[in-house]
């Protein structure tokens, strides 16, 4: 009987986060004419290259170009049975649905504690990540919205800080991986940004370790880490073919 009542409870609370997106998303979709598409791609490229930290133009220039890549990743999130069920739930990462309580009193080395760890280290919050507005299949704006709320648990199960040559970093992973036209601007016009000391290092250790990861990990959008959170880093390291950078 309480397993049962158990199982119930964890439907309706699954059921509840995918329509809780769906709600989201209908609250903040817009419909953009081709023109108007086309307008903002211009724009927000242009605002991006000049401004790599501004976030806005950098999400809205992934909105109106990725289309092709977001069908990409939802095949690569199907194709697996975790991938499968984050798409079928449609959880977020945020305050409101991850307990970072919770994760801070984890076992240091464990995916939950070296991620909030990351969030206090870098003065960073989940909470920070915008709402997707201009991709009109629900679906594929789901895929846009996961990956903006676990782009910082990339960061941290990467090791790599938020610093330039850490974001260009994970952008490489992120290029290769989900193919969004967004992530391959950033991994190039970023490294372009980076200092002399920085970029030797880029050059002979991050780069090669970054096309590594982006070409033999596995498919890190499709991980449901809110499963994981208790996993020793290590484990999801070997588990994900993932290397860490020495």
């Amino acid at each position: 009987m309480n397993g049962g009542g158990t199982i119930r409870l964890s439907k309706r609370r699954f059921a509840t986060a995918c329509e809780a997106f769906l709600e989201d998303y209908a609250k903040h979709h817009v419909s953009l004419s081709p023109l108007q598409r086309a307008l903002l791609t211009v724009g927000s490229a242009t605002v991006s290259l000049a401004n790599p930290f501004r976030g806005d133009m950098i999400a809205c220039l992934g909105e109106t170009t990725g289309a092709n890549a977001l069908a990409h990743c939802r095949r690569r999130m199907m194709d697996t049975s975790e991938g499968q069920r984050v798409l079928a739930r449609k959880p977020r990462v945020n305050t409101s649905t991850v307990d970072l309580s919770h994760l801070k009193d984890l076992p240091p080395g464990t995916v939950g504690r070296t991620y909030r760890d990351f969030l206090d280290d870098n003065n960073v919050s989940p909470d920070d990540r915008v709402a997707v507005q201009f991709v009109d299949d629900v679906e594929l704006a789901y895929v846009m919205q996961r990956y903006r709320e676990v782009h910082d648990i990339f960061h941290a199960v990467l090791l790599m800080p938020t610093t330039m040559l850490g974001e260009v970093s994970v952008k490489w992973v992120e290029a290769l991986q989900t193919r969004l036209p967004m992530c391959i601007t950033g991994a190039i016009f970023g490294a372009s940004r980076l200092r002399p000391r920085q970029r030797q290092l880029y050059l002979d250790h991050h780069l090669p370790w970054s096309i590594n990861v982006g070409l033999n990990a596995e498919f890190l959008l499709g991980v449901y880490f809110e499963e994981r959170w208790e996993q020793p880093l290590d484990d999801f390291h070997r588990e994900m073919n993932i290397v860490r950078l020495v």
